[in-house]
């Protein structure tokens, strides 16, 4: 397995399906890295070179954040809508929806499962 800012792609995908494994590099990201660093997308991980490899990791170094430094801001960010006491931080406080769905019926995804009721005998 090739080893690119810190993870590990698999080697047996092509190169432009394993860096969507990196946090932060979706699909078009992936695309537009390795149309820059002049790579065959179609190319498969185990058959790269070194020398790829360095020039993927080295323009992903210097144009994105990704990883670590990435979850890092994104926590800053929920950290501060929540100090400041807005509507969205609120709801990430409370674990509820942020985005405006209803509550109602759906996000079961954001409150857990439904309490269980205590039954009479």
């Amino acid at each position: 397995m090739a080893r690119i800012v810190g993870v590990e792609i698999p080697n047996n995908k092509k190169v432009l399906y394993s860096l969507t494994y990196i946090y932060g590099i979706g699909l078009s990201r992936s695309k537009e890295i390795l149309q820059n660093t002049g790579i065959d997308p179609e190319k498969r991980v185990k058959d790269l070179t070194e020398d790829e490899i360095n020039r993927i990791a080295h323009y992903i170094n210097e144009h994105y954040k990704v990883e670590g430094e990435l979850r890092q801001e994104v926590q800053r960010n929920i950290k501060r809508l929540i100090d400041i006491g807005c509507y969205r931080g609120i709801r990430h406080k409370l674990g509820l929806p942020v985005r405006g769905q209803k509550t109602r019926s759906n996000a079961r995804t954001r409150k857990g499962p439904r309490p269980s009721r205590i039954k009479k005998r």
